[in-house]
């Protein structure tokens, strides 16, 4: 087992940055099928309310409650005027439901007032919808209007920084840094195969290094694991 794990350092790492394009390849290689997010949906709208619960949930989770979901509240004009308290209990499941119960509603009643009842389609639009942060707008953007979007979860997050492609903690500026590594027609892309390879080899509390298709050009492998 390594023993630095999560270690922090000064500088991007500049072996990854300057082969992106190696281990864009490599990843999309192994990850043919991670095309898409896997949280079931039909519009926009029942993305974007789908995405606000999977805050700290599981999209397994989130998929088992949409379908009875979407049945009750078939449009944004329902979620808009949904009981508060009934919300919560068609939502509890998936956990913060109380929070999350308020975000759907004044995102919805946002939509109808700022936007005529239409999932605008721009990121700088749908942060302003409440309950909306830039994971959840890139979310939307990507998978619902097939516009790119670079999506930082926690997958995103913490590969990223394994790898050396950012140094930042904060999702935010994370967005911004892959945006200068990533080709632009490349970021919603990059991040669906990352989100899987944080699932399935990059896992967090037991990352699978010797079977990565990117060890050769990760940080992590390369300071702690290679010999």
């Amino acid at each position: 087992m390594a023993k630095n794990y999560g270690k922090s350092y000064m500088l991007p790492y500049s072996f990854a940055i300057k082969n992106i394009a190696k281990i864009i390849d490599n990843l999309s290689k192994t990850y043919p099928g991670a095309l898409t997010t896997s949280l079931n949906s039909k519009n926009p709208l029942q993305l974007l309310i789908a995405t606000i619960l999977a805050a700290q949930s599981t999209d397994k989770l989130v998929n088992k409650v949409t379908p009875a979901l979407f049945e009750k509240y078939k449009n944004v004009k329902d979620f808009a005027e949904a009981d508060l308290e009934e919300l919560q209990e068609d939502i509890r499941s998936t956990g913060f439901y109380r929070n999350k119960s308020v975000a759907i509603i004044n995102c919805c009643r946002d939509i109808i007032e700022k936007f005529k009842g239409k999932v605008p389609d721009s990121i700088d639009d749908l942060v302003k919808l409440h309950g909306v942060g830039r994971k959840t707008a890139n979310v939307v953007l990507a998978n619902a209007f097939n516009k790119e979007g670079i999506i930082v979860d926690t997958h995103m997050l913490r590969i990223a920084n394994l790898i050396g492609l950012t140094i930042n903690k904060d999702a935010t500026k994370v967005e911004f840094d892959l945006q200068k590594i990533i080709p632009k027609g490349k970021w919603t892309d990059f991040s669906h195969k990352i989100v899987e390879h944080g699932r399935t080899i990059c896992i967090a509390r037991r990352p699978k290094c010797d079977i990565c298709p990117i060890n050769e050009f990760c940080r992590y492998y390369k300071d702690n694991l290679e010999s």
